[in-house]
């Protein structure tokens, strides 16, 4: 049975992104880098009574990642979707942040979003369907937040260059890109972000979008 496979599970998108497609009967695989933030999404969607895999990987270890998703998929089937929503978020202004810190910050950003879709997009392509989901941000780059404006910008451009390398197999990529502070209750609510990637998932191919924008 296939499902969706979320990396970057933790508190808000991620747990709510996973409820959203527990709540229509998939099978989810929960992947991030502590065991803690795991074990609570995982308790929580057990209300909805379907599968759930849980696996431990940093999302900048290839190796690492790659064996938790086919972990996952052992357990689980060959994911319908697979949505990445890891970020390293930290305000650093031009000249701040040292070349180590950028080069890590690349690596969770834009990286990981890499090697997760090199590892399961092919096998989308093949069956003729899937969607592959980032989570994005910063429309607009802002020199409080250097480190990060560029990943989401470079996160951008990927999504763009692995639709043009597995879409017209099927597999549908697209970005969720998320213009404010994630808070329960406010017009950046967890819950209503997620309505974004089921209507991604879901979306005829003939209408499907590269990009959808949640501005509140």
């Amino acid at each position: 049975m296939s499902g969706a496979v979320v990396i970057g599970a933790g508190p808000g998108i991620g747990r709510s992104v996973a409820r959203r497609f527990a709540r229509e009967g998939l099978p989810v695989g929960l992947i991030a880098r502590s065991a803690g933030p795991l074990t609570e999404v995982a308790g929580e969607l057990s209300a909805f009574g379907v599968p759930v895999a849980v696996r431990t990987a940093d999302s900048t270890d290839e190796s690492a990642l790659r064996a938790a998703l086919d972990a996952v998929a052992d357990e689980l089937g060959p994911p319908d979707v697979v949505v990445y929503n890891a970020a390293l978020i930290r305000p650093d202004r031009p000249g701040e942040l040292s070349v180590r810190g950028q080069l890590d910050a690349w690596a969770v950003n834009v990286v990981g979003a890499l090697t997760a879709a090199a590892h399961v997009a092919p096998g989308m392509a093949r069956r003729g369907r899937g969607t592959f989901l980032v989570t994005g941000g910063m429309p607009e780059p802002k020199r409080q937040y250097v480190s990060l404006s560029l990943g989401k910008a470079g996160l951008r451009t990927l999504v763009a260059l692995l639709d043009q390398e597995y879409g017209p197999s099927g597999v549908h990529v697209a970005g969720v890109t998320v213009d404010g502070p994630v808070a329960p209750g406010t017009a950046f609510d967890p819950d209503d972000i997620a309505e974004h990637y089921w209507r991604l998932h879901t979306q005829p191919r003939a209408q499907w979008q590269r990009e959808v924008l949640h501005t509140g």
